[in-house]
């Protein structure tokens, strides 16, 4: 059985491969740290299960899985992030992906994740999963369906306060790209500031108070 996790932090990325090959009987783990890694690796692997991050630098997560699913259907995708606002999770899924947990999850739930997946079942986060169900897929805001998933996850990092240059850093793009994104988002939701964007965060979902 082969697992491919891809995250840019190298310390999760291996601790978390640590702990699978610990764990699972007859397993090989690879790493990746990017999206374009990932493209060319998965016709060449054929790993059995994808284990992504949303957030990646130069293409998303939530892009690389669409592209690879749409090659490659029968590919079982695993989101493993540190977001859980609903927008955010509804677009994972939305690319064809098996499941979704978030990183603060013990690693007995990442465990049966995988063995579900693997599987061939679904698996989504117990409390991601309720909250979708309450919400409901009507439930997602008409203000953000006509964003890419590129505009939704550098909404998401303005919300949260993260600088210009940290998040260029991040998604290895340039201080002055990330500018005209933010630029865009405003006159696309129509904010005018900082805070209103973040109101306008917290009133759809992808912010909740109190989570950093």
């Amino acid at each position: 059985m082969n697992i491919l996790i891809v995250d840019d932090h190298a310390v999760v990325r291996q601790g978390y491969a640590s702990l699978l090959a610990t764990l699972l009987d007859d397993v090989v783990v690879s790493e990746a740290d990017n999206g374009e890694d990932v493209l060319q690796r998965v016709a060449r692997e054929c790993p059995d299960l994808l284990i992504l991050d949303v957030g990646l630098p130069g293409i998303s997560g939530l892009e690389t899985a669409r592209r690879l699913l749409a090659r490659e259907p029968q590919l079982r995708v695993l989101f493993f992030s540190m977001h859980d606002e609903l927008p955010v999770v509804r677009k994972a899924l939305e690319t064809g992906a098996r499941g979704y947990l978030t990183k603060s999850a013990p690693p007995q739930v990442l465990l049966e994740a995988v063995r579900k997946v693997l599987a061939g079942h679904t698996y989504i986060e117990h409390g991601l999963a309720t909250a979708l169900a309450c919400a409901g897929q009507e439930g997602q805001d008409p203000r953000l369906r006509g964003m890419t998933q590129r505009e939704l996850e550098i909404f998401v990092l303005l919300a949260r306060g993260v600088a210009l240059r940290q998040i260029a850093e991040k998604l290895c793009i340039s201080a002055k790209t990330v500018s005209n994104y933010q630029t865009l988002l405003k006159n696309k939701l129509q904010v005018g500031s900082q805070s209103e964007l973040v109101h306008l965060a917290i009133d759809t979902g992808l912010l909740r108070v109190g989570v950093a």
